[in-house]
Parts: C-alpha cells; structure tokens; sequence
C-alpha cells in the first residue's frame, strides 16, 4: 500500500501518525485479519451488548472470512472485562466492546485497574441506544398510573439494573430524582440477569437499553412505558417519549463503543474501523440496528475521544448529585 493512500486513512479515520514509519509494520498491518480476533464484551450474555456484538460479528465474518469471537466477561458494572482487555496485547487481535458504563465507572469505583483514556484507544462509536422504562406486565395502566402507583408505595416497587454504577442504575437514580419518588434498587452482574428477572417477575421495573429490551417489548413479555429523550423513537413509534411526559430533562442513552489497547499500531487500527466500519454498514447489520432503535454512531477516534471525555465529566455530575455508592 502506498504512503498517498495510508495518508488518506488518516485523514478519513483521524488517527494520528498513521503516516509515519511506513514499513515492515505497514506491511504487517495490511495483513489484518489474518486469525480471528478476540472481542471482550464485559458483560454476561444476553445483555445490550450482545444485541450488537453478535450481529457486528457474523456480518464481520462473512466479509472477511475471519472469526470475531464474543468472549463474554461480565462483573463489576463492566470493569471486569475491561481489565483483562487493557492487558491484553496491542496487536489488533484483542478488541474490546464497552459502554456508556464505562465513562461512569471512574466516578464510582474508588480505584480501577485499568483507565480508559490512557490505557485504550478509541476506534468507533458503533451504537447509539436511547434508554426505555419497562415493567412486568402485571404493572398495568399508563405512564400516569404508573407513577401515581410509585408516589403512593414509596419503595414498594423496585428497578433491576445491570450493576450498581452502570447506566441502568443512574437512569433509575435521575429518574427518582427528576420525578421526586423513591423505588428500589436492585443491582445484578449485567443487563441479561436483570432483564431474566424482570421478565420472570422477580423485578417489577428496568431502565434499559431500547437494543436490548426491543425483543422483549415486540413479545409482550415486559411494557415498554416511557423512551428517554424528546422524541419518539421510530422503532416503537406508540411509546411516548420523556419530555412528552412531562420529564424535558430526562435524557438518557445507553451507547456503545469499540477499542482496542493502547500502542496498537496506526495502520492496524486503520483497519480494524476499516472493516467494522464495512460490517456494520451492511444491509443485515443496518436492520438489526434499526429494529433496535438504534444509530451506528459511526465517528472517527478523534471525535469519539472528545466524546468519552464529555461524557467521563457528564455522569460525575451525575453521580455526585445521586450520591450513588458501591454496596
């Protein structure tokens, strides 16, 4: 590959000194998939995160003929997984799949063995979810029923979150404080167990991701009362969106994001967007993204950096107000 197209990837892709040492590494990074590659989702199976990784990853696989294996790694609101990824080699065959979780993760654990600015570097917003209140069926009646029921049993009713400290539970929290009510939290190891036990009827509520819960509302198994944000979304066009319902303030999404340790090559990382870039643009893919409510974030590592920090910065705000602490 000539230096006149690796300075184009640089330009399309914002990584810098993708132009510099053209060689043996280019050489070498050209080359990329030459075995399958590995990509830690930090949360059990079954979670918001699985809703896009497995999708991302067969489409992956049909285009290049290599294998992106999901390596599932739940725990800790995610902090788990996101540990053994930052160790992992920097050779472009370990990536790692995180979440909005993990900009809220400094906040609330007093130490990390990991940080996400120094120790990863950010190749792509892959999706963009906004958050919806759902309920076991048996809570019936509207939004307005809902929370005349929730102001008149304070903590009577509960909300499963995928951890204490992930955006599930800080959805909860805001909301509690945007509608001046109390409901109890109940933390688990990740979205799927929570979600299992909301449909089970273990749990009466969840803030959640739209990705993760579509299904679930399609099926009839939970009630999806409420998306986050100031419009509906196209996906459930019948459920109204936050500011319809009086909560202007009440904006929450539950994104995703891919990165890969830092001191990976450039001209590797060039082609890691490369081609998750091509299997998420796919017609298979661009479906299962919009049956989800979703938007492929789609932006360039420089602009996904300033994003991480705005939102690293967003949700301590947001924790200090909350007072939300580890159990």
């Amino acid at each position: 590959m000539t230096r006149s197209i690796t300075r184009r990837l640089a330009l399309q892709f914002g990584i810098a000194g993708a132009t510099a040492g053209v060689g043996p590494s280019f050489a070498q990074g050209t080359a990329w998939p030459a075995r399958p590659v590995n990509l830690v989702v930090p949360f059990p199976a079954g979670g918001g995160t699985d809703a896009f990784a497995r999708p991302l990853s067969a489409q992956f696989a049909r285009l290049t003929g290599r294998q992106l294996v999901i390596d599932n790694r739940g725990g800790a609101g995610g902090t788990v997984g996101a540990a053994i990824a930052a160790k992992a080699p920097a050779d472009g065959y370990t990536l790692f799949m995180g979440a909005v979780h993990h900009t809220i993760a400094p906040s609330m654990y007093p130490k990390l063995d990991y940080d996400l600015e120094r120790d990863f570097v950010p190749l792509l917003l892959l999706a963009n979810v906004p958050q919806v209140l759902v309920v076991h069926p048996r809570i019936t009646g509207d939004f307005k029923a809902f929370l005349a029921q929730v102001r008149s049993s304070p903590g009577r009713l509960n909300y499963g979150s995928a951890g204490t400290g992930t955006s599930h539970h800080l959805a909860g929290e805001l909301f509690k404080q945007q509608t001046r009510t109390f409901i109890t939290h109940i933390p688990y190891t990740g979205a799927g167990p929570a979600l299992r036990d909301l449909i089970g009827g273990q749990v009466d509520m969840m803030f959640d991701g739209l990705g993760s819960s579509a299904a679930h509302i399609k099926a009839g198994r939970v009630r999806a009362l409420m998306v986050s944000g100031t419009a509906r979304n196209p996906a459930f066009p019948d459920v109204p969106s936050a500011a319809e319902l009086g909560l202007p303030e009440y904006t929450v999404t539950t994104w995703y994001g891919l990165w890969a340790p830092r001191g990976t090559p450039p001209d590797v990382q060039a082609r890691i967007i490369e081609e998750i870039r091509r299997a998420g643009m796919t017609e298979e893919a661009r479906a299962v993204w919009a049956s989800q409510g979703a938007d492929f974030g789609n932006l360039a590592p420089a602009q996904f950096a300033s994003f991480i920090n705005a939102e690293i910065k967003r949700w301590s705000t947001v924790v200090k107000a909350s007072g939300a602490k580890l159990d």
